[in-house]
């Protein structure tokens, strides 16, 4: 089976380091997921895997073949890999359907109206077809690009922040439609987003960087149930970082525990008391800001919103709490 095998013991401009120590491998039609904060390197390692720049401590193989950069490649890239970045590179006076042609084989032309109808219905704009790239949205341009790294169906697709500029109920349906059909293709992914709802449904494992290093590589689900830090969680939404002294008054350990909103279940009677401060409309559920005892500002979930002022008293399972404390004691030694 072939794999993805990723090595950047060390890649900078000039005397700035962005990527160190980077080892990581991708089976075949395996999701990866990358997130990370803003500079964190995301969109410079998917350069590198691609080839676009050139890296002399590290090397890159999708099987046994050798992924060559900008030093090797007249043209950089290869046949079987293609990249969507964040800057779509569409031929703005032509159609639609003229921009994905293009990146149809030649030797194909009578499947060639096929695979457009194909696309142009994974991306939703049939309508859109004879329209001049030049005429639309930001968004719109942005799924055309989209089909464009599609029309031959790469074996590895890299996509940097792929939905930016998608409007949300766009953005929901197109996310479900192209993973879904990636999948049933068996095309390996490696999607760098910092927007959870692009990976917690659908990658496989999700990597985080943190100042060009991994800081942790883990299926997306355990990853998400088990942060191994306070960076690694908040990346997800909202978290705490609570004192186990407060949850538990007669621990005797010096520790916090992180806490998503949604584990912090409320009581009329017992549990750490906490003063809500603001309380947040989020479609479903409210996010409250809370102040509990010694001043430890808390985010919880309700059912129904809750007034500046009330008393509330908050729970973490204790299965919740043993769990974080075991991840925390891996992650020191």
């Amino acid at each position: 089976m072939a794999l993805l095998k990723v090595r950047v013991d060390s890649f900078g401009y000039e005397s700035r380091n962005i990527l160190q120590n980077i080892s990581f491998n991708v089976p075949r039609g395996q999701h990866l997921a990358i997130m990370g904060e803003s500079g964190s390197g995301k969109s410079t390692l998917l350069k590198i895997i691609y080839g676009l720049l050139h890296v002399e401590e590290g090397d890159i193989f999708w099987g046994n073949q050798e992924v060559l950069g900008p030093n090797y490649n007249l043209v950089p890239g290869e046949g079987y890999m293609k990249y969507l970045s964040q800057d779509f590179d569409l031929m703005p006076f032509t159609t639609v359907e003229e921009n994905i042609a293009q990146h149809l084989s030649v030797f194909e032309r009578e499947t060639h109206q096929r695979r457009i109808t194909e696309l142009l219905d994974l991306i939703e704009m049939k309508s859109f077809a004879k329209v001049k790239v030049k005429k639309l949205s930001g968004g719109q341009q942005q799924r055309v690009a989209l089909a464009r790294v599609l029309a031959q169906e790469p074996e590895v697709l890299l996509l940097d922040e792929p939905f930016g500029h998608i409007d949300n109920f766009k953005r929901n349906s197109l996310r479900r439609n192209l993973f879904h059909h990636l999948k049933e293709k068996g095309i390996t992914i490696i999607t760098a987003s910092h927007d959870p709802n692009d990976v917690l449904p659908f990658a496989d494992r999700t990597l985080i960087l943190k100042n060009g290093e991994i800081v942790a590589n883990e299926q997306t689900k355990d990853l998400f149930a088990n942060p191994p830090n306070y960076y690694t969680a908040s990346l997800f939404g909202e978290v705490n970082e609570v004192p186990i002294g407060l949850l538990k008054s007669y621990a005797a350990i010096e520790k916090s525990v992180l806490v998503y909103p949604h584990e912090l279940k409320t009581s009329d009677t017992s549990g750490v008391k906490t003063q809500v401060v603001r309380s947040y409309f989020n479609g479903g559920h409210y996010l409250n800001k809370g102040e509990a005892e010694g001043g430890t500002m808390l985010y919880f979930n309700t059912p129904n919103e809750l007034k500046v002022g009330d008393t509330v008293f908050l729970n973490v399972s204790l299965e919740t709490i043993n769990r974080r404390l075991q991840i925390g004691k891996k992650t020191n030694t």
